[in-house]
């Protein structure tokens, strides 16, 4: 939604704002003046509708616009933060060998597997005879 669709939005709500005030004055003119009896009014309903309708689109739209300008700015900051480590990086790969020289720990050589239940191989297996079908007899 871009700045297009916010004036629109704005001068509609200008335009019902302005109706609003017209019947008020009109309907205060004929004598009713409680807020009451206003408020049952269905033009007045209708009006107030309008411009609480433009309020909330307007309200949207705003809240797009900062939820982009939030994303734009994590973005730069999630750039900003990708390049920063790529100085980093090499120093602290440098580090890690020497520390691994320094303490001198070496490799432990992998233990043999415990003796489990040996599996039966998958070639070997009889083939099973077919099931009959429900019901009935084999045919």
């Amino acid at each position: 939604m871009g700045l297009k669709r916010k004036q629109i939005l704005a001068g509609q709500k200008a335009h019902s704002e302005k109706m609003l005030e017209d019947r008020l004055a009109l309907m205060a003119g004929k004598g009713v003046k409680t807020p009451k009896t206003t408020d049952k009014d269905p033009i007045v309903r209708k009006l107030k509708a309008q411009v609480k309708a433009a309020d909330r689109r307007l309200r949207a739209i705003t809240d797009c616009e900062k939820r982009g300008e939030d994303a734009a700015k994590a973005k730069a900051a999630a750039i900003a933060a990708k390049a920063a480590p790529k100085e980093e990086k090499p120093a602290a790969k440098a580090e890690k060998p020497k520390k691994a020289a320094q303490e001198g720990k070496e490799k432990k050589p992998k233990g043999e597997k415990k003796a489990g239940a040996p599996k039966p191989p998958a070639g070997d297996e009889a083939p099973k005879p077919p099931k009959a079908p429900e019901g009935g007899t084999p045919a």
